[in-house]
């Protein structure tokens, strides 16, 4: 599959599929408006006026004249200068992501950049060159500078990039896949330099894969109702039509779905004295259902970021003028991603209430800890903990990273967005919720066991069988660290959602077929 790029369409399906190492290519119709871009740079420089970024310093040194003998060397000066990330880099799935985004975001010939400077991104992506980039040193304004710093200094032979598995100098990389260094002309430096596609790469991934996480947790949850023998009469149709949140109805219709012709739902229709299921059970449309619309409103803003132009200054062929703003702020990418994070939280701590539900007698009716021999079994004990122990870590990477702005650069850059590591810290997050739903996972299959011979629905039995594929049913107190494993895994993989059937399921893309 190829990715066509064109100006301001991407879809989020098509994103999606660029991370999940779909090819790239850019429409060929996109080639006149760069080539007229980078001639509007070559007549606004010919005017002899300052124009910052082209012929004058960077940052606090804007106001710094460069000779025009020296405006390639400013360039190349700027990447160098600038490669200054620390820490683990980025996956090579990340960084395909971002220069994908950079490679949509120039081609829509505001950027002043150099028809073969697409060409060697698009080139690059084709034949598996793909630079290091550190994962941390941008604070999200001006731009990702450091990271997108890191793909440049690859595109001009400096710094180190991955082919077919190993890392190798960049310069032997591009050799090695045909292909040779560019030398950066006027803008060109600061075009790939400036930009919001590192933290947008990184909210995008955290999006996707917080998406598999809200279906999965929604299949478990319906399975953890049941094991709980819970009432779906708090997913009734008309209690949240009255309430009138799209998520939230269809996080109440997919729980119906799920449910539907369950003989255990059957057995307690009548002479059951409980009145009402605890929030975990009970609530799960109100907060499942906010998530969603959290995660689709994050959605939204992510899409229009993906498909922007956000370097500086912008190039405008017509006019000729390169008008300096601030594009380069990731506040929308922060905000984007302090809410994705919310979700993955708030998904993550209603699993774990009823992971706690189900493993206490007092509130399940089961046995204690979900093991038939209580005492000498613990069962599901320490389970719940480490649930317990993921949900607070979760909680404090929820904190807000948008609120926390350091100045930077001797107070010219004075309010930044913080949206990089915003945005980076929701893969781990994802990954905490993950192994959470799939102690779910494990906890409400034990749970509906102990009803047999009663059984689910049909969709809810599809899951349970497709876990015990994997982890067999606990007698007894075993190794108990493969079982969250293999169960995390399914969860992870899509698995449990292809069991209980995709398409009862809500997506981001709500008309999504």
């Amino acid at each position: 599959m190829t990715v066509v790029l064109r100006a301001g369409e991407a879809s989020l399906a098509d994103w999606r599929a660029i991370w999940r190492g779909a090819a790239v290519a850019v429409d060929p119709s996109h080639h006149g408006g760069v080539v007229a871009s980078a001639a509007a740079v070559e007549r606004i420089l010919a005017r002899g006026e300052p124009v910052y970024g082209i012929n004058t310093g960077f940052g606090k040194l804007a106001g710094m004249r460069i000779e025009a003998a020296d405006l390639t060397q400013l360039q190349r000066n700027i990447v160098l200068s600038h490669a200054a990330g620390v820490g683990e880099p980025a996956s090579v799935a990340t960084t395909r992501l971002m220069m994908a985004l950079k490679l949509g975001s120039l081609a829509q010939g505001a950027s002043g950049v150099q028809p073969r400077t697409l060409g060697l991104i698009e080139a690059m992506l084709a034949r598996g060159v793909t630079p290091v980039v550190p994962g941390q040193g941008s604070v999200g304004a001006s731009g990702d500078l450091a990271p997108l710093a890191h793909m440049a200094a690859a595109m001009i032979g400096v710094g180190d990039a991955r082919l077919d598995g190993r890392i190798a100098p960049a310069a032997a990389a591009l050799a090695e896949a045909g292909l040779e260094p560019i030398a950066l002309q006027p803008k060109e430096g600061l075009a790939l330099l400036n930009g919001t596609q590192f933290s947008t790469a990184n909210a995008l991934i955290g999006l996707f894969e917080a998406e598999t996480l809200f279906r999965s947790a929604l299949a478990t949850g319906a399975l953890s109702t049941d094991g709980a023998r819970g009432s779906d009469t708090p997913f009734d149709a008309r209690i949240h039509a009255l309430r009138r949140h799209q998520g939230q109805i269809e996080v109440a219709a997919s729980l119906r779905a799920l449910l539907a012709a369950s003989a255990i739902r059957a057995s307690h229709l009548t002479g059951d004295e409980r009145v009402q299921d605890p929030y975990c059970l009970r609530c799960q449309p109100q907060v499942m259902g906010a998530c969603l619309d959290l995660l689709r409103n994050a959605a939204a803003t992510l899409v229009a970021e993906a498909n922007a132009v956000s370097d500086n200054p912008l190039i405008f062929a017509d006019s000729d003028e390169a008008l300096s703003g601030g594009n380069f702020h990731a506040e929308p990418v922060a905000f984007a991603a302090d809410t994705i994070a919310l979700a993955i939280c708030e998904i993550g701590s209603l699993a774990e209430r009823r992971i706690a539900l189900l493993v206490d007698p007092a509130l399940s009716g089961l046995p204690a800890f979900l093991t038939p021999k209580p005492g000498l079994n613990s069962g599901f004990m320490i389970a719940q903990v480490t649930a317990a122990a993921l949900v607070a870590e979760n909680k404090q990477r929820a904190n807000p990273a948008s609120v926390d702005s350091i100045p930077t650069s001797a107070n010219q850059e004075d309010h930044v967005s913080m949206a990089a590591h915003g945005a980076r810290r929701l893969a781990p997050m994802v990954e905490n919720a993950l192994s959470i739903v799939g102690i779910e996972l494990l906890a409400a299959a034990q749970a509906c066991d102990f009803h047999l011979p009663l059984k689910s629905s049909a969709a809810l039995e599809a899951l349970r069988a497709r876990l015990r594929r994997e982890v067999p049913r606990l007698e007894d107190d075993r190794f108990f660290h493969p079982d969250i494993a293999a169960a995390t895994r399914l969860v992870r993989d899509g698995a449990a959602i292809d069991a209980v059937g995709e398409a009862v399921l809500p997506r981001l893309e709500r008309f999504a077929r």
